[in-house]
């Protein structure tokens, strides 16, 4: 399989990119240095290249009650101009992927799906489809560049005179002109910071990189990688597909039963599996750690309890922010009480760790 380019590829040299492949993509890891990005992108302010996400449209007179069917958050809630983020699921309750739903109208919806699940979204769109729906697949017309930060919202406003103010947590506009390039931006983002999401043509991708990394200059914006995209999403526990969420792991397991209404009256694929999660407990529930001995608690590394396993690590690191070496794990959850005590296997050695409270990060 050939290995696939954002519009950004060239631009990544003039930056110093370290490129790795990330799901069949050539993507920056990093540009300075993760510890360096990160740490812009908490004080300051970052620029990301998303361009690898994907994006399915859904449209037509059935487009609502079709996805109200295959995803587990009520979109009736939703106004136009807003986005919710939700997920789709199998019938065992099992997730396809987590994503973003983008209301343009009562039947125009775009859909942010995670760039290794494009394309199996897309087919599991396709052969549900039921009434007047048409679902397009429109990933190749959009590049997708995110500006994240403290000062995100000072710098875009330099490029635009829409009122970014007026774009709330979880809004978007359409048409808006941003360096005199037709974009949609949306006030969302995946770094626990204030910030946006800027969706545009594929041609205009790199003249707007460049453009923003002149208007940040003096707010000392820096290009940033995935390896920062991580660190930051891992504090503020917001999960990754194929880590925190996957086939085997279903939303309300993974700490996202907000975005799983069960109460709604649509039978969606999943619901009754995921209505028993909630209402009498999921047998595995995802909690943070804290290393007691010296160790970093990596992904799939096993967690054990008086010898007996109870669990994995889905994601983690040495927390840039907090200094400490902390993870995410799905364990049984007769262990989820706070300040419990359990055991990671690193490497050949069995490590103290506890149970601790998550987010590691939240924004003041």
């Amino acid at each position: 399989m050939s290995i696939k380019r954002t519009p950004l590829y060239e631009v990544y040299k003039e930056y110093n990119g370290k490129t790795i492949d990330f799901g069949g993509w050539e993507l920056p890891v990093q540009f300075a240095g993760i510890k360096e990005e990160h740490e812009v992108v908490r004080t300051k302010v970052g620029l990301f290249d998303v361009s690898h996400m994907g994006e399915i449209e859904v449209k037509g007179e059935d487009a609502l009650s079709f996805l109200q069917k295959i995803l587990t958050n009520n979109l009736e809630k939703v106004k136009s101009g807003a986005c919710q983020y939700t997920a789709m699921c199998y019938e065992d309750g099992g997730t396809i992927d987590d994503l973003v739903v983008y209301k343009r109208s009562e039947r125009d919806f775009l859909l942010i799906v995670n760039a290794s699940n494009i394309e199996k979204d897309y087919q599991w769109l396709r052969s549900h489809v039921k009434g007047n729906v048409i679902v397009n697949n429109v990933s190749d017309e959009y590049a997708q560049l995110a500006i994240q930060g403290p000062a995100a919202e000072q710098v875009t406003q330099k490029l635009t005179t829409t009122n970014l103010s007026e774009i709330t947590f979880f809004k978007f506009q359409d048409d808006v002109s941003l360096a005199n390039k037709n974009v949609l931006i949306s006030r969302t983002g995946y770094t626990g910071e204030d910030g946006f999401e800027i969706y545009c043509r594929p041609d205009d991708a790199a003249y707007l990189w460049h453009t923003l990394i002149e208007a940040g200059s003096d707010e000392g914006i820096q290009p940033c990688g995935l390896g920062a995209r991580d660190t930051l999403r891992f504090e503020a526990r917001l999960p990754l597909y194929g880590q925190e969420l996957s086939k085997d792991i279903s939303p309300v397991e993974a700490g996202i039963g907000f975005a799983v209404k069960t109460d709604k009256e649509v039978d969606f694929f999943g619901k009754d599996v995921l209505k028993q999660q909630k209402e009498s407990g999921a047998s595995r529930k995802l909690v943070g750690l804290e290393m007691i001995d010296k160790g970093i608690p990596r992904t799939n590394y096993e967690v054990f309890k008086d010898g007996v396993k109870i669990g994995f690590v889905t994601t983690g690191t040495q927390s840039p922010t907090l200094k400490k070496n902390v993870g995410l794990a799905l364990i049984d959850q007769r262990f989820k009480a706070l300040d419990t005590e359990v055991e990671v296997q690193v490497r050949k050695r069995r490590l103290k760790a506890k149970v601790v409270a998550t987010p590691f990060y939240k924004r003041t």
